[in-house]
């Protein structure tokens, strides 16, 4: 036996303390990420982990007290860590409690751009029929006011939702009349290109508190190509709307964000600029969706998910140089992940909960009545999916479009804790499931983790991030800055 085994007490381990629930897995050739269900993380070398989990750490290493503190171990001295560690879970699992929050109106399919990478069959200027109407917008408020969260957006989108400001004007007034009874905290949402402004739109956001959202590429050469309009003037006109709305509803009343065509990966840091040159803090980095009418195009404006994350990394190392020169600019995707792994709170961003923030964080009211779990899946749906339809406002109730077997069995199903490649991640505390993505993509609402583009995307940008933090102790410092 001798030179084969190694003695008995090689194999005996230290009882003094015992392991909690965690994660592990690479973060280079020499360290791993470890993460808890509560979404603390801490990075160890090889070693550590081994001496670790054998429990051979002793209370005199400083690695000890650190994996303590973040509830990777506990001991005799430390029972309330029990305690603790499932406030912290609960609590970043509160946005389940509220329900339904974000109740999105499409008032119109109209639209006066033409953008190749729209996820939606858009509709000519004076096609009235894809317009919603009063007796489908009052349905939507009724199922509005049903929800048993205390905070509630109304967002307004299209095609172009402007082309239909009589309508948002109506459920804006019908809203705030029925919520004098009630007491909700209500905010209103516009999402437009801003092209069809005007005083009248401008006096009446002021009147009401309502926000814009807008849409900007980048410089104008590449947003008139990304966004054509007849007149190629969609750039004039988005740099002249959001001028009118900051002078008259504020400097924040107004944001955009950007998505990532194949022409845009030429320009990371001209894009980045034309935000700071418009007087943005923050751009959100949007990859182009394989939803709706954006899947014909995909030949002209698409790309591999490994090209759009090396765009990201080099807008991130960007966007990090501007912060180190004292200017605050903010990449929001990044911010979404890095308030999950350094808070103990929850976002409010549908792609990135467990279960699938679908239907229970969002609902759309489409202009021709139906009901969707989500903006995604009504652009599924506008290439005839309706796979994640839950009823209509005209036929169904609440009661029956929140408990409809399509929701249900999504929920159900979208766990992350017990999803086939999702259980074991190290990043599982960080991720989401995205039903719509996968069923899109690889024609199941759990997917194949591994040639999966959302996973690829996330997994990617986590541990990137990380590495950041890790080896750049400024970065995190900048990071923090952002929550």
């Amino acid at each position: 036996m001798s030179g084969k085994f190694k003695a008995f007490e090689a194999y005996q381990q230290n009882s003094s303390y015992n392991l909690l629930p965690f994660r592990f897995i690479t973060l280079d050739t020499h360290r791993y990420i470890l993460t808890n269900i509560a979404g603390e993380y801490i990075v160890v070398s090889k070693n550590e982990l081994q001496d670790f989990t054998r429990k051979q750490l002793t209370s005199q290493n400083p690695l000890y007290n650190e994996l303590k503190s973040r509830h990777f171990l506990y001991d005799e001295e430390s029972d309330i860590a029990l305690e603790l560690l499932a406030i912290k879970y609960r609590t970043k699992q509160s946005y389940l409690v509220n329900f339904t929050g974000l109740h999105i109106f499409v008032v119109t399919l109209r639209c006066d751009h033409s953008c190749p990478y729209c996820q939606v069959s858009r509709q000519s200027e004076d096609k009235t029929a894809f317009d919603m109407t009063g007796e489908m917008a009052d349905k939507g408020i009724d199922i509005l006011f049903q929800s048993p969260s205390h905070t509630l957006k109304v967002e307004f989108q299209g095609g172009e939702s402007l082309l239909n400001f009589e309508l948002i004007k109506y459920i804006v007034e019908q809203v705030e009349t029925r919520n004098q009874a009630v007491g909700k905290d209500i905010e209103f949402v516009i999402a437009t290109n801003l092209s069809p402004l005007t005083d009248e739109i401008l006096d009446f956001c002021l009147e009401h508190r309502i926000f814009i959202s807008t849409s900007l590429d980048g410089l104008e050469e590449l947003h008139n190509k990304n966004r054509p309009k007849r007149a190629n003037d969609s750039y004039a006109r988005l740099i002249s709307g959001v001028e009118r709305v900051r002078s008259k509803l504020g400097p924040h009343s107004v944001s955009a964000l950007m998505t990532t065509t194949r022409e845009s990966l030429k320009y990371p840091r001209e894009i980045v600029d034309e935000y700071l040159r418009q007087g943005f803090k923050s751009i959100f980095l949007r990859s182009i969706s394989p939803y709706g009418f954006a899947v014909k195009t995909a030949s002209s404006t698409g790309y591999q998910m490994k090209e759009w994350l090396d765009f990201y990394k080099e807008v991130l190392t960007y966007i990090l140089e501007i912060n180190r020169a004292g200017v605050y600019f903010v990449e929001e995707y990044t911010a979404l992940i890095l308030k999950k792994m350094l808070t103990p709170y929850p976002t409010g961003y549908v792609d990135l909960q467990s279960p699938s923030g679908i239907g229970i964080s969002v609902i759309v009211f489409n202009y021709d009545s139906d009901v969707y779990a989500s903006d995604e899946s009504r652009m599924l749906a506008e290439m005839n999916d309706k796979t994640f339809r839950l009823g209509n406002l005209l036929t169904n109730s609440y009661q029956q479009i929140f408990t409809s077997d399509i929701l249900l069995d999504t929920i159900y199903e979208t766990m992350l804790e017990g999803m086939p490649g999702c259980t074991d991640c190290a990043f599982l505390p960080y991720c989401g499931s995205d039903p719509v993505y996968h069923h899109s993509t690889q024609g199941d609402t759990i997917g194949h983790k591994p040639t999966s583009g959302f996973c690829q995307k996330n997994m990617s940008i986590m541990k990137y991030l990380i590495k950041l933090m890790e080896d750049e102790p400024k970065v995190r410092q900048i990071f923090e800055s952002w929550l």
